[in-house]
């Protein structure tokens, strides 16, 4: 096993076998615009910043592979997209290119890979150094921040085992991570899925089959990027109920405080001085600014105010996620890339009718007590 100069762990020679874009199977209709609001965007990290979710599958029949799903795929997540056009959408500068950051949903697309990895899934899984393994099997290109309206901000790498098993890698700018978390994207796209599946004969081939066209597979480098995992930090998740609406924007601040605090006693780990801080305000606006640990005051909790710790399936329910009915991954893996000082992201609740907030703290893996 080999460890490349950034990081990355190879284990096998992995082969990117096809490179597509995915836009919205139609026009949309209305397009949206979420404003960035960041006083720093470089030093923020905005730019690369990402989530990484990894969905492993076993092979369980002949109608499943790795190639065929990449194929229906392509078709299921453009309908997925239509509902969350976002996804395929891209960062820019408004008035001209000299305004505030936003990202605009126009239709420019996510971006799906399909690869190659010879060694078995089980073999995969049973590496020891697995977790640094893993960043092979998601792709991710930093958003260029000259020209952010070119990098897309969502990719899905397919990638086929020896086996016939297959993973899933998905990765989505954190300035739009909330939509997998909080509109329960990976589930409404594999219910897609599945439909597309049932109204087709399973013997029939998707328009997209790789093994049915040629190719000689390209090259890594110059075309798909893998973050190292080195930089990445360990998560925990809070659900806090608030008793009234009134709260305002330095109460949050300061319960994020709360949780960075609770984050360090369980993890044994520290947050640096100053850290970022992403607020998602509602699904027009984020804003993203740097916070000090020092000089604020923990919050005043009323009786009605609860603070629970959460894990990273209560978010997203990951493992629930079966693109062939039945077919649930084997194992799912988190982790949010890019944290040098910490991060901590406030996203409103699931549910519109509970006044509250869902907080993640993100704390670097070097940071240890």
């Amino acid at each position: 096993m080999a460890s490349l100069n950034n990081g990355i762990t190879i284990v096998h020679k992995l082969t990117i076998e096809a490179l597509l874009s995915v836009t919205p199977y139609k026009l949309i209709d209305q397009r949206l615009v979420r404003r960035v609001f960041a006083m720093d965007p470089v030093g923020s990290a905005i730019f690369r910043r990402c989530l990484h979710v990894l969905l492993y599958y076993k092979n369980v029949n002949e109608e499943d592979s790795g190639s065929l799903f990449a194929g229906w795929a392509k078709e299921s997540l453009a309908r997925a997209l239509y509902e969350q056009p976002l996804l395929s959408g891209r960062l820019r500068r408004g008035e001209d290119g000299d305004g505030e950051l936003e990202i605009v949903s126009n239709d420019s697309g996510a971006r799906l890979v399909e690869a190659q990895m010879n060694i078995t899934l089980s073999e995969f899984l049973e590496l020891k150094e697995k977790e640094e393994a893993e960043a092979q099997l998601v792709s991710w290109n930093d958003i260029d921040e000259h020209n952010p309206q070119f990098s897309p901000l969502f990719y899905v790498q397919v990638t086929n085992f020896r086996c016939g098993g297959y993973s899933v890698g998905i990765s989505c700018s954190l300035l739009l991570a909330d939509i997998l978390v909080k509109d329960n994207f990976l589930n409404s796209w594999a219910n897609m899925h599945n439909n597309i599946l049932s109204n087709n004969n399973e013997s029939k081939k998707p328009v997209f089959y790789l093994p049915n066209l040629k190719t000689n597979g390209y090259s890594p480098a110059n075309i798909i990027s893998h973050s190292p995992t080195n930089d990445c930090g360990q998560t925990m998740h809070f659900k806090v109920t608030i008793e009234n609406e009134n709260s305002d924007g330095e109460f949050f601040q300061s319960l994020a405080l709360l949780c960075v605090e609770e984050t360090e006693s369980k993890l044994g780990s520290t947050m640096a001085s100053e850290f970022s801080l992403f607020v998602k305000e509602n699904s027009e606006v984020i804003k993203i600014e740097k916070y000090s640990k020092h000089g604020h005051v923990n919050p005043q909790l009323g009786l009605k105010t609860q603070v629970t710790c959460a894990g990273w399936d209560e978010y997203l329910g990951a493992n629930e996620v079966a693109f062939r009915d039945g077919n649930r991954p084997m194992h799912v893996s988190y982790w949010i890339g890019s944290i040098f000082d910490g991060l901590v992201i406030a996203i409103p609740p699931l549910n519109q009718a509970t006044l509250g907030v869902n907080i993640l703290v993100t704390i670097p893996n070097e940071n240890k007590l």
